[in-house]
């Protein structure tokens, strides 16, 4: 079996950014998507990510990080579409941690921690942050099927309703759990969210 496997779902369109937002500068030369990618494959080495066709300069920018490139080629997919494909192309993984491209905020000691349930044999994960479920969530192998047989825009939210008992949510300091990205305002905003921990703010 191979370890682990961290997919970051990068296959989003952005039309409420305006322009395409994984490649809008976000700090240190980074990124946003760049920045949360980087997070997530320094916890978690084997990562995969899903991307749209046309998106050739975030591929290769991903690549550059360690990322297997997975295209989403599907007209209107969904989230639960580009999970689903990634899953079939890891099939053989323990299990996996899935990341949203547009969260660069996620600290990378709040992955090790799930990626570590995970290893010690937990079954759902997921970060809580002030009473409220974040992201990533992490799957073990059990789930496998039911993961690639997702489809549409609900995503892994929808196995997470279905079966509450098996997740484990993992109380963590980290605001970053919470904050995407949507809109260029976002970004001043939860900047300040993610350095004071004050939700009035988002």
């Amino acid at each position: 079996m191979a370890p682990l496997t961290a997919v970051l779902l990068a296959a989003g369109s952005g039309s409420r950014f305006g322009s395409n937002k994984l490649l809008h500068p976000f700090m240190d030369g980074e990124s946003i998507g760049v920045a949360s990618a980087r997070h997530l494959v320094s916890a978690i080495p084997r990562g995969v990510a899903v991307v749209r066709p046309e998106d050739k300069d975030l591929a290769r920018l991903l690549e550059k990080l360690g990322y297997r490139i997975v295209e989403n080629k599907m007209d209107e997919a969904g989230m639960g579409d580009s999970l689903a494909l990634a899953v079939r192309e890891t099939f053989d993984a323990a299990g996996w941690l899935i990341a949203l491209a547009d969260m660069p905020w996620i600290k990378v000691e709040t992955i090790q921690t799930l990626a570590g349930r995970l290893g010690q044999g937990a079954s759902m994960v997921a970060p809580g942050y002030g009473g409220k479920r974040g992201h990533p969530v992490g799957f073990s192998d059990a789930w496998g099927d039911q993961l690639s047989d997702l489809s549409g825009d609900r995503g892994a939210r929808q196995l997470l309703l279905d079966y509450p008992n098996e997740l484990e949510l993992i109380p963590t300091d980290d605001p970053g759990v919470l904050q995407d990205v949507d809109y260029p305002s976002d970004l001043s905003v939860a900047e300040q969210f993610c350095t004071t921990g004050n939700e009035s703010l988002r």
